[in-house]
C-alpha cells in the first residue's frame, strides 16, 4: 500500500473533509434531586426508554450533593418484572486518591466497594463530602441491558471531594455486570444513608453502537 503525502499546498485544496458521526448520544430523561431518598429510571414510566431501543445506555450524575457526610453512593437495578432493586451483581472496583496538601496520591483495590454474587446496591463511591463545597459527578454505562441471553455488564467511573477530613479528590472506576439473562429495565440511584440533597442525573441511549 503506498504512502501518501501531503503538503502545505495539497491540505489548502481540501474544501470538505469527513463528517463525524453526531446524533448518536441521545437524551432521554433528565431527573432532578431535591432531598430524594432515591432516583429511579423505569422503562416505560415518565417517559423513560430503557429496552432494546439503544444496545447502550448512558446516565450521567451531575454535581450530586448528599445530605449526609462521608457515605456511600451507590445503585442497583431490576430484571423485567422484578422489585426490591437487589439483583445479582458480580463486581471489581479501584481508586485514586490525591489530597489538597500534595500528600498521599495513591492507587488501590477496593474491597469493601465490590461484590461476589451479592445483591446490595453497588458502591459508586465512598465517602463522599457534603459540605456546600463539596460533592460528586460521574457517569454509568449499561451494555444491553434487554438482553434475555446474557448477562449485563457495566462500567461506572465517579469523581468526587472525600468527606472534609480527607480534603482530598478520589476517583472511582467499578465495573461488573448483572448475572441475570432476565432484561434490566429499571436503574435506581441513591445514598446509603439520607438522601441526595441536590444534583441532576440525566439518561441517554447510544445508538449505532
Amino acid at each position: 500500500m503506498a504512502l501518501v503525502k501531503y503538503n502545505n499546498n495539497s491540505i489548502s485544496t481540501i474544501s470538505s473533509a469527513g463528517q463525524l458521526a453526531s446524533g448518536s448520544l441521545v437524551p432521554i430523561k433528565t431527573l432532578t434531586a431535591s432531598s430524594s431518598s432515591t432516583l429511579s429510571f423505569v422503562d416505560g414510566s415518565n417517559g423513560v426508554v430503557l429496552d432494546n431501543t439503544y444496545p447502550i445506555y448512558l446516565f450521567k450524575i451531575i454535581n450530586m450533593h448528599p445530605a449526609v457526610d462521608n457515605h456511600i453512593f451507590e445503585f442497583q437495578g431490576n430484571a423485567a418484572g422484578g422489585s426490591g432493586y437487589n439483583e445479582t451483581i458480580t463486581s471489581t472496583s479501584f481508586r485514586t486518591i490525591h489530597y489538597e496538601n500534595g500528600s498521599g496520591g495513591a492507587l488501590s483495590y477496593t474491597g469493601n466497594d465490590d461484590q461476589a454474587q451479592g445483591t446490595d446496591h453497588q458502591h459508586l463511591a465512598n465517602g463522599v463530602g457534603n459540605a456546600n463545597d463539596e460533592g460528586l459527578s460521574g457517569e454509568l454505562y449499561l451494555f444491553n441491558p434487554s438482553s434475555t441471553t446474557f448477562v449485563k455488564h457495566f462500567m461506572a467511573v465517579t469523581q468526587f471531594y472525600e468527606a472534609a477530613a480527607a480534603q482530598a479528590s478520589s476517583s472511582v472506576y467499578t465495573s461488573g455486570y448483572f448475572n441475570t439473562t432476565s432484561a434490566i429495565d429499571e436503574i435506581q440511584f441513591k445514598m446509603a444513608s439520607g438522601n441526595i440533597d441536590s444534583g441532576t442525573f440525566k439518561l441517554y441511549g447510544i445508538k449505532d453502537s
